[in-house]
């Protein structure tokens, strides 16, 4: 293996871990939640569908983020969606928006409200 697709080191999370104490991240959480999946009527961070968030020293914000199904017809748009609402934000640099569908998401990756208002609690 070539160390681009070297297998994960046993023991590293599949999701990078968030940004959550840097000041900024609750106003990117919150402008995430703006974005909702056309086909569910839940935003998309309430869904699972943001993995990571995270912001560096600079204010820079990279998101990394998957679909309910890679076939979803707003895979090409919904990056945009994210990028469109969290730039605005008072102190934000830069916003990248990355798409990966590793791991998978799955139903259990939804907050306890996402289920609840679908109707799965």
């Amino acid at each position: 293996m070539t160390p681009d697709t070297a297998a994960p080191v046993e023991g590293t999370p599949l999701i990078r871990p968030s940004s959550t104490e840097h000041p900024l991240y609750d106003s990117v959480v919150e402008a995430c939640r703006t974005v909702f999946d056309p086909e569910i009527p839940v935003n998309i961070y309430d869904l699972g569908l943001i993995y990571t968030i995270d912001i560096n020293a600079q204010n820079e914000v990279d998101i990394v983020m998957t679909l309910t199904a890679p076939g979803c017809p707003v895979a090409g748009e919904m990056p945009g969606w994210v990028a469109d609402a969290v730039e605005p934000l008072d102190g934000v640099k830069q916003v990248n928006v990355q798409m990966t569908f590793e791991p998978q998401w799955g139903m259990d990756m939804m907050s306890d409200e996402a289920r609840l208002e679908l109707g799965f609690m």
